[in-house]
């Protein structure tokens, strides 16, 4: 109760107490000035209300989110192709950054996997990885993204992430954690390979296939079993030991840190190092550096497009993430304002020698579950994280390469759909299509050409659909006034009247399609004398909408039928009565769909000639 007294506070942040209230003569500009501002620093809200309660509740949460956050930014780092210890700066400044701009409560900003696929494949198309140039290149990607999404956020453009649907998205992630968990298995195994693409990937694992190092597949093999059955069954095994289930819940987010202090205590008492397992090695100890992206034009010309993807990607992943957390606690986010934190926490990313980060779906859970209050928990988490950097680098000298890898691969399982596909085949083949697209072309073409692929191909369906719109030809349901599909119920028609209904707005991209189907169905029907389009579901009728109109009138008319519109829309009436189309119109426009039947069906013959005031009165 007295958490959600404190979120009705919160979203109330526009009221003014007393010692709040400007002076006589400055309340309007004080008011637009602090509500301008609070738009842009949501922390000013927040931060008015903090008391010790919260601040309890935020230190817990980043203490989980930092012991869980310390393995994965190293992971997510070596997935970059970068040194772990840039995983580390990456966790630091942004999200201290978007603990000031951003909107949301729980998330939390960071590496994720999907992000760190794209930087690699990005920054690995000019540069080798181990270079400085590659490092440069990930900084510059950095910078980039956060401007665009800086920008998109003052121009309150998020709804442009919308040309990414639901499956196109699902389908780029599976693939993403395809390729992922395969590129990941070089690392498991011990040997040499390569490759971008998914059979490039099989391939070169295939031919190094007899060069496995045994000493670090035992390695691998037991950490990726073991953080596997640490995420389904190492909760209950705590709880059924007489753990509280609290208690238990921390312990196993702390899995990865358990693998972790197992792996390097393995590699220090068997000499791992000397036998050919590949670790970690010295991890430059302090804190972030202070970096700039660079401003070289042909850099920045073969940079901008990926940084583009990655922002937009990083947006749709952290904006749903963010909705969905928010929703269980009736909070709300700003989208626009989303844009502008996440700028903001890549912008500090680039300067602190980090790479591209956005929310992540995990460790948001994790900070949820934990209790986090507000945005102030990702700051104290950059702080641990920040304490790690200056005191723990050094003991993660002989951490196995294995085990992070076993850390990516288990994360990165999770978010492999494989379900989605069939369900989509049955419900909607275009959807379906575009989802198959968005994977097979990332898998065999890699992450950006995956991308492209799934929105053009899901643009392109949705003009093939727009271009078809769904039309019904109907009749009364008896004993009512409801006009329902013929095909679908039984229904009262007269030979002499057909009702069509239209089930889209009328626009250029199916204009000449209805003129088609209408003048097709009229054709059919020797006996039609009156043709009615029922225009409820028509929202909008463009310039090439009424010109098709007009020509079905015409045509129409030349073949003694009277065409006659009914429901009407209000709005799209209006664009409709500063054209001559009401006047030249052979028939009626009715209120309802029931009177035009009714008074149709007694007339057999040629319409009427009504004057175009009494045409109109009946709208």
């Amino acid at each position: 109760h007295a958490q959600g007294s404190r979120v009705a506070g919160e979203t109330q942040g526009s009221r003014l107490t007393m010692a709040d209230s400007p002076g006589p003569g400055t309340a309007g500009t004080s008011s637009r000035g602090s509500h301008a501002l609070a738009r842009y620093l949501p922390i000013l809200g927040w931060a008015r209300s903090y008391d010790r309660n919260v601040l309890t509740s935020d230190l817990v949460a980043a203490i989980i989110v930092t012991i869980m956050l310390i393995p994965q930014s190293l992971a997510y780092a070596l997935l970059a192709g970068l040194p772990p210890v840039v995983g580390l700066y990456a966790s630091i400044l942004p999200l201290v950054a978007y603990a000031i701009f951003g909107t949301s409560r729980t998330l939390a900003v960071g590496p994720v996997a999907v992000v760190s696929l794209m930087t690699a494949s990005a920054a690995g198309a000019v540069a080798a990885q181990g270079t400085e140039l590659y490092l440069e290149a990930a900084i510059t990607l950095a910078a980039l993204s956060g401007i665009m999404l800086a920008v998109l956020g003052f121009l309150r453009l998020g709804f442009l992430a919308n040309l990414l649907s639901h499956p196109v998205i699902s389908g780029f992630i599976t693939a993403s954690g395809i390729l992922i968990a395969t590129s990941q298995l070089r690392h498991i195994l011990g040997v040499t390979a390569g490759g971008d693409t998914w059979p490039a990937m099989l391939g070169s694992l295939a031919r190094a296939f007899d060069t496995i190092n045994p000493w670090t597949l035992a390695i691998g093999l037991p950490a990726t079993a073991f953080l596997f059955w640490v995420r389904k069954g190492l909760k209950p095994a705590l709880v059924s030991l007489g753990l509280q289930p609290r208690a238990a819940d921390i312990v196993a987010k702390a899995g990865p840190v358990i693998a972790v202090v197992v792996t390097i205590l393995a590699a220090l008492s068997f000499d791992l190092g000397a036998r050919g397992v590949d670790l970690v090695g010295a991890i430059p100890q302090g804190l972030p550096p202070f970096a700039l992206p660079s401003t070289d034009p042909d850099l920045i010309a073969r940079l901008w497009v990926p940084a583009l993807l990655i922002s937009v990607i990083g947006f749709v992943e952290s904006v749903s993430v963010a909705q969905t957390l928010a929703a269980k606690r009736r909070q709300r986010i700003a989208p626009d304002q989303e844009l502008i934190g996440l700028g903001a926490a890549n912008i500090a990313s680039a300067v602190s020698g980090g790479y591209p980060v956005t929310g992540g779906f995990a460790r948001s859970v994790v900070n949820f579950d934990a209790g986090a209050e507000t945005p102030a928990a990702g700051a104290y988490t950059a702080l641990g994280i920040a304490l790690a950097g200056l005191f723990l680098t050094p003991l993660l000298f002989h951490l196995p390469i294995a085990t992070l890898a076993a850390t990516i691969i288990v994360a990165v399982l999770a978010l492999v759909d494989l379900k989605t596909p069939g369900q989509l085949w049955r419900y909607s083949k275009g959807d379906f299509a575009a989802q198959f697209a968005t994977i097979a072309i990332t898998l065999a073409a890699g992450v950006e050409l995956g991308v492209i692929a799934g929105v053009v191909v899901g643009l392109l369906l949705y003009l093939w659909r727009a271009s078809r719109p769904h039309a019904a030809i109907v009749g009364r349901v008896p004993e009512t006034e409801h006009f329902r599909n013929v095909e679908r119920h039984r229904v009262f028609t007269v030979p002499h009247v057909l009702s069509i209904r239209i089930d889209e707005s009328l626009t250029y991209l199916n204009a000449r399609w209805l003129e088609e189907y209408v003048l097709e169905e009229v054709a059919d029907r020797p006996a039609v004398r009156h043709v009615i389009l029922m225009c409820s579901a028509v929202n909008e009728i463009d310039a090439s909408g009424l010109e098709s109109l007009e020509a079905i009138n015409h045509r129409l008319i030349d073949a003694a039928i009277g065409l006659h519109l009914s429901e009407v829309k209000g709005p799209v009436m209006d664009r409709l009565q500063r054209t001559h189309f009401t006047a030249e119109l052979n028939g009626r426009v009715y209120l309802s769909q029931n009177r035009a039947f009714g008074d149709l069906a007694k007339n057999g013959g040629p319409p009427e000639a009504v004057p175009e005031d009494m045409a109109r009165g009946m709208i």
